[in-house]
């Protein structure tokens, strides 16, 4: 199998996310860049897990490379989270079997120290409640003035189909952005829907991103990334890829 993560290919899709976001978000550590997510997500909705160990190992080296010293266990895990988190949140696109066999190929690079031992969401004392007050908060955070029609067109297609999306998708799966925000969540799954040529959502989603705090450029980059991996990896767009539109950021 051609190895199609290679470390020129990495490199260019790290310079297309726009450089002044990172002077923003102040650094390597605190996601200034958050190229390697959508390359990873693009990898795996595309069914190639085998280039998302390659992209952890390359974000790996360029952190020790900007490091003073060598990089803090912090930063290393918390690079490792993010990586795990897109991947498992991007699941709900891209399929269950897909973010498995991609999770097995990250845990199998992941040193042991940053690997995962407990749950990040607290599920003990969850009720259907709790998972729906925080399904509201998401989806109206992602979707503004368009989650009321989106939702009813969910309801319509599959009453079943709206309510697990709301609530068990945006509830609980998509939820936990104390570790992935809600615009890098938002990259996630725009990377799976863009790499499923699923384009009537890739159009929703772009637009969740603007509402997520990204600039049209940063969406741009996104859109572009996503497309760079899942091309390489063989997929093909019949009708091509929306554009991003001008949807006001938060």
């Amino acid at each position: 199998m051609a190895d199609l993560a290679t470390e020129d290919f990495l490199a260019q899709l790290k310079t297309l996310y726009p450089a002044s976001a990172l002077e923003c978000e102040g650094g390597f550590a605190d996601s200034g860049n958050p190229w390697y997510l959508v390359a990873a997500v693009a990898f795996n909705a595309s069914n190639r897990p085998d280039g998302v160990p390659k992209v952890f190992e390359f974000v790996m080296r360029d952190l020790a490379s900007e490091s003073v010293g060598e990089p803090s266990l912090e930063d290393r895990l918390h690079i490792t989270r993010l990586m795990r988190e897109a991947l498992f949140k991007s699941g709900m696109i891209s399929g269950y079997s897909r973010a498995i066999s991609s999770l097995i190929a990250l845990y199998d690079v992941t040193p042991k120290e940053l690997r995962e031992t407990k749950l990040i969401r607290d599920v003990d004392n969850d009720t259907v409640a709790d998972l729906v007050k925080r399904g509201d908060q998401l989806f109206t955070a992602m979707y503004g003035e368009t989650a009321s029609s989106v939702q009813s067109l969910l309801e319509a297609i599959h009453p079943d189909m709206g309510w697990f999306s709301k609530n068990i998708a945006y509830g609980h799966t998509y939820n936990a952005n104390h570790v992935l925000s809600q615009r890098d969540t938002s990259y996630a799954i725009v990377a799976a829907l863009i790499s499923m040529d699923t384009p009537r959502q890739v159009g929703w989603h772009l637009a969740n991103c603007r509402r997520g705090g990204a600039s049209l450029p940063e969406v741009q980059a996104v859109r572009r990334i996503a497309m760079e991996v899942a091309g390489k990896c063989g997929v093909v767009w019949r009708d091509g890829v929306p554009e991003v539109e001008g949807v006001e950021k938060k």
